[in-house]
């Protein structure tokens, strides 16, 4: 897993240069045309940043090796991420709504629209760019933190087009106060994003079962199985904790069968679970098939 960790700490390396650039460009713009609109959308790309440190700290931290008070890793640790990412976005929604208040109260001019629409251009580029790489990495290697960040990204390049959609109505309209409500539904529309991030992130944490895609892989390869050797299961339990599968189940053999033919199968079966499951971690735990207690156990709380 470290080759992959270290890939993922590349792409949120990634994050946090387009970050960076594309919040002096923005703030450039800002200062160049005073628009309320403009500055929501840079303030927005400061949360980017935040997350994006975050990200790449929960990804170092997930990627340590298990150990002793830890034995199943730290892979959680993206979920922190991802929720943090969450609730700054609701931040950066509250401060668009606070400057854009008073704008909408008392309105002022726009300067430099064309040159502040510019820069906003550019910037949306780097976003739209950085968005799709981390997406694309985030389904590949089942990351939640690089995934959270490329939707955040997404986000933000729909908010700026909005941003200098708005911009450009008021230089051509004259409307001072479509400034500030463009703002206000930017800010709205970043609140549901940060909703829904922080929802994904809480329901992580309590510890899911893997996609149902994946869990049909496995009873196939169980049907499979019992019809070749004779053999049944039961107590299939998975979860997933950020990039990390967990699969343990009962597999009920013959009463005749030896310990190492018993062995012996159920190494086989892991391994195709983990042939098809990916970042798997597997468990299994043999049985005689016309035992009653075989049958005692298939509860979690038994």
């Amino acid at each position: 897993m470290a080759g992959p960790k270290r890939t993922l700490e590349r792409y949120a390396l990634l994050s946090v240069g387009a970050a960076v650039l594309t919040i002096a460009l923005k703030v450039l713009a800002w200062w160049l045309t005073g628009s309320v609109g403009l500055l929501s959308d840079a303030l927005e790309s400061l949360v980017n940043l935040a997350g994006a440190l975050l990200a790449l700290w929960m990804l170092r931290l997930s990627a340590m090796p298990p150990d002793e008070e830890h034995p199943f890793g730290r892979s959680k640790a993206e979920y922190f991420s991802s929720g943090a990412e969450g609730g700054l976005i609701v931040v950066a929604a509250l401060l668009i709504v606070w400057t854009a208040v008073p704008r909408l109260i008392a309105p002022q001019p726009i300067t430099v629209p064309g040159l502040g629409i510019a820069f906003s251009v550019v910037a949306s580029a780097v976003n739209l760019g950085a968005a799709l790489v981390l997406l694309r990495a985030g389904r590949e290697y089942h990351s939640i933190a690089l995934e959270a960040d490329a939707r955040h990204l997404l986000t933000d390049v729909w908010t700026s087009a909005g941003v200098i959609i708005g911009v450009a109505l008021v230089a051509l309209t004259g409307w001072l106060r479509l400034d500030p409500l463009i703002a206000l539904a930017v800010a709205i529309n970043i609140l549901w994003t940060g909703a829904k991030l922080m929802r994904r992130s809480v329901t992580g944490l309590l510890d899911p079962a893997i996609p149902q895609t994946e869990r049909a892989e496995i009873t196939r390869i169980f049907v499979e199985y019992s019809r070749r050797y004779g053999v049944s299961f039961h107590a299939l339990r998975t979860r997933h904790a950020g990039t990390r599968r967990f699969v343990s189940f009962h597999l009920l053999v013959p009463d005749a069968w030896t310990v190492e033919h018993a062995h012996r199968l159920a190494e086989e079966i892991e391994s195709r679970i983990r042939s098809l499951v990916p970042n798997a971690s597997t468990f299994s735990h043999i049985e005689p098939v016309s035992h009653p207690s075989s049958y005692d156990d298939i509860p979690l709380d038994r």
